[in-house]
C-alpha cells in the first residue's frame, strides 16, 4: 500500500488552460515532475494503431490512464523533494464520469492507495490559449465540462482545490511555489 504524502503535488484542469506549459517551467527550474497520461497514451495509440484512444475506446483509455498514474507514482516515489504530476489518478474517475461511464471498484480502490498532498492546483478554462491539435480534439466547451468533472471529483475525494489565475506562467509558478512554503 502507497502511503499519503505531501511531497506529491497535483496539476489539473480541462485540456488547453496552461498545465503542461506550468509543469515544464516547474522542471526547468529543477523540481521532479511526472508527465500527462493523456497526451503520450494517445501517441503511442497512433502509432501502434491501437484501440485505446478516446475516440475509439473510452474505457480501455480509461484503463491505460490509470496504469500510466501508477507507475508515475511508483516511478517518483524515490525522489527526494517535492513532485509535480500533470494530472493524477483522480482524472481518471473524471474522465469516466464526463463520459457517463460507470468508476470500476479497482478505479475506487486506487485513489486510496495512491494519494496526493491535500492540495491539488487546478487550472481553469482559459479560451485564450485554448488550442485543439492532433491530440486534443476536444472542443472548448468539453474543455469546461471537463474543468467541472474535475472540480466535483476532487473534493469527494477529500483534496482541496486551488484554483490557478488565468495569468502569466510566472505569476502561476509564484502562486504555486507560495503554496509549497505554507
Amino acid at each position: 500500500m502507497q502511503n499519503h504524502t505531501d511531497r506529491f503535488f497535483v496539476l489539473t484542469g480541462g485540456p488547453g488552460s496552461g498545465k503542461t506549459t506550468l509543469i515544464e517551467a516547474l522542471a526547468a527550474r529543477g523540481y521532479a515532475t511526472a508527465p500527462e497520461a493523456g497526451r503520450n497514451i494517445i501517441r503511442d495509440q497512433v502509432t501502434i494503431g491501437g484501440s485505446a484512444l478516446p475516440w475509439r475506446d473510452k474505457t480501455l483509455f480509461a484503463e491505460l490512464m490509470l496504469a500510466w498514474e501508477l507507475r508515475s507514482h511508483h516511478t517518483v516515489s524515490q525522489l527526494a523533494g517535492p513532485v509535480f504530476f500533470d494530472r493524477g489518478v483522480l482524472d481518471t474517475l473524471a474522465y469516466l464520469r464526463l463520459s457517463g461511464l460507470p468508476v470500476p471498484a479497482h478505479m475506487e480502490k486506487a485513489t486510496e492507495h495512491f494519494r496526493y498532498n491535500r492540495r491539488v492546483f487546478i487550472a481553469p478554462p482559459w479560451p485564450e490559449i485554448f488550442s485543439q491539435d492532433a491530440e486534443r480534439k476536444q472542443d472548448l466547451d468539453e474543455a469546461e465540462r471537463t474543468f467541472e468533472a474535475l472540480a466535483d471529483t476532487y473534493p469527494r475525494y477529500g483534496y482541496e482545490l486551488i484554483t490557478l489565475p488565468r495569468a502569466s506562467v510566472k505569476e502561476r509558478l509564484t502562486l504555486i511555489l507560495e503554496e509549497l512554503d505554507g
